[in-house]
């Protein structure tokens, strides 16, 4: 059976009411709360895998083009992913500017020039979860219609999800698309995939873009975004994700903790939950994308309407 439209609300998004109550409980969770310049090693680690496979497959069969893409690339642009997402929280460096350019930095094998604009938006997601007009992670109803509970529909949405992501800020008219350091970002980009199109040749680029695309679509690394804050634990709209691939992604399955104190780098998240049990133990939660990603593609009661969509900004406290 098709759904028709979002869950709507008119409650609050669930994070702020525990925070408080996180806070008031366990006032030590606020040493968890700072910043990890060891990220930045990191992301140099990551960017350099990247280039590094990207160099030696510039004559490879496209076979193994797409094999070291969905078994090796797809991790490490992930990774950087999850760094670009830190740099938003400014929680790799003190000071904006640094920020910024670290995940200009990190952005450089994901192709296209997104990290700018990402760190832009993602903060409203998290003072504006579910609200379509500010919030960039909620899916257009267009999107939700044209897909729905489709096996082929999803299977296609996930594969081309930076594509479906990418339109979203058009709908948020409260923040500018373009500013200094978002054409800062596509200069650096256009230079950087110019360089490695015109010194090592097309499949160099076909690895990075593929890279890129498995790394958040079709994929199981790809079931984050499901994971996150579609509805497949009732009406929970966060859900963690606690298995073994956190390891390699930077602790980024730790979502309902992320929410609740946005200010804990990702080495931290785990303490947060140790500390504060009795509010994460009673909530849903998955310990494996690959299960995950097989139950969103097959199960029809799971669609892309099934997210809770607010209109009331500030919502009713639950």
């Amino acid at each position: 059976m098709k759904q028709d439209s979002f869950i709507w609300s008119d409650l609050a998004e669930p994070h702020k009411a525990r925070t408080k109550a996180i806070l008031k409980q366990h006032p030590e969770v606020r040493d968890l709360i700072g910043r990890n310049p060891y990220t930045f090693l990191i992301i140099l680690l990551c960017v350099g895998v990247q280039i590094g496979l990207a160099y030696l497959l510039k004559d490879a069969s496209y076979w193994w083009v797409f094999l070291a893409a969905y078994l090796i690339g797809a991790f490490s642009c992930h990774t950087l992913f999850v760094c670009i997402h830190e740099a938003s929280h400014q929680l790799i460096f003190k000071g904006k500017v640094k920020n910024i350019l670290s995940g200009i930095v990190a952005n450089l094998p994901l192709v296209l020039p997104s990290s700018v604009s990402f760190q832009k938006y993602h903060l409203k997601h998290h003072s504006y979860q579910g609200v379509e007009a500010l919030d960039a992670d909620m899916p257009y109803e267009w999107e939700a219609r044209l897909i729905n509970n489709s096996v082929v529909g999803k299977a296609i949405w996930l594969l081309l999800y930076p594509v479906f992501q990418a339109l979203r800020p058009f709908r948020l008219k409260e923040i500018p698309l373009f500013d200094a350091w978002t054409v800062v970002n596509w200069i650096v980009q256009i230079a950087f995939v110019w360089a490695i199109a015109y010194f090592w040749g097309a499949e160099s680029i076909v690895f990075l873009v593929a890279s890129f695309f498995f790394s958040v679509g079709l994929h199981p690394l790809g079931a984050r975004w499901v994971q996150e804050h579609y509805l497949t634990h009732g009406d929970q709209e966060t859900k963690s994700y606690y298995g073994k691939l956190n390891t390699v992604n930077l602790n980024v399955g730790f979502h309902n903790e992320h929410h609740d104190i946005p200010s804990i780098p990702w080495n931290n998240l785990p303490k947060l939950k140790k500390i504060a049990p009795t509010f994460y133990e009673s909530l849903g939660y998955h310990t494996s994308y690959t299960k995950l990603l097989f139950q969103f593609l097959f199960d029809k009661k799971l669609s892309i309407f099934s997210r809770i969509a607010r209109n009331n900004r500030g919502g009713v406290s639950s």
